[in-house]
């Protein structure tokens, strides 16, 4: 069986318009992705499309979860099967602690896999990890949370609920240096501790995350397709170049 998210010529429409128009993309256990391009190049279409928002319509292709048929799963299965999606924009939840919504997503996504004595240990260890003070555990899902603090929510999710393969959807929009440095420490954390087998594809506009996390692969989508994938050093380019430099290649490269 070959394990990996395993993404073939997939199509994806939203109403009347096709955004995706045949995307080809290989994540594997262990290794980072990063997926960049300009704004309205289909990149969140393609982190909701394979999440199961049902604004988005598969027209054709199709992806496999270690060789399960990913879009034949509801979106709750896709999560028990081991996709996470951390959002650009999380939803705050008033009224819902984010120690009691750690512990119902966990039983969700694993259900009786920790006792409520080991749950807690694991918890804990993971705010330790990530340098998460305690009291975060108190407050309600996003409620008042700065940019920083939602995204290190999330980073504290990966660590909880343990997924075979993470889509970060501009995890770093919207943070300041500081927000996106501990974000980004977070991450490598949880890749030399939980997160080693872990997937990661990153989807990002601009290059800053990955001075953090450094991707083993970089893919540039533009107009609902990967148009160029290279080493980190692609990511570098975009840094300085842009992304008219990739597009002149591209336009160069069809004359």
């Amino acid at each position: 069986m070959a394990r990996g998210l395993i993404v073939s010529q997939l199509r994806v429409a939203a109403g009347s318009t096709e955004i995706l128009k045949g995307i080809d993309l290989t994540v594997e256990p262990g290794r980072v992705h990063a997926l960049m391009g300009p704004n309205g190049s289909g990149k969140s279409t393609l982190a909701f499309a394979l999440a199961g928002h049902p604004g988005y319509e598969i027209v054709g292709g199709g992806a496999r979860l270690d060789g399960e048929d990913l879009l034949a799963l509801s979106p709750d299965k896709r999560a028990k099967a081991g996709l996470f999606l951390s959002f650009q924009y999380p939803a705050a939840i008033p009224g819902v602690s984010v120690a009691n919504f750690l512990r119902t997503a966990r039983q969700a996504v694993k259900p009786g896999d920790l006792p409520p004595a080991k749950f807690r240990q694991v918890v804990f260890e993971q705010l330790e990890l990530l340098g998460i003070e305690t009291a975060f555990l108190g407050r309600y899902v996003n409620d008042g949370f700065s940019g920083g603090e939602k995204k290190r929510l999330e980073m504290l999710q990966l660590a909880i609920l343990e997924p075979r393969y993470a889509i970060l959807d501009e995890t770093d929009s919207g943070l300041d240096v500081d927000a996106l440095r501990a974000v980004g420490d977070s991450l490598q954390t949880l890749r030399k501790g939980k997160g080693a087998e872990m997937g990661f594809l990153i989807i990002t506009h601009y290059p800053r995350i990955l001075q953090y996390v450094e991707p083993d692969v970089v893919h540039v989508m533009m107009d609902g397709r990967i148009v160029k994938t290279g080493g980190a050093q692609l990511a570098q380019q975009i840094e300085a170049e842009g992304y008219d430099g990739i597009r002149e290649e591209v336009t160069s490269g069809a004359a």
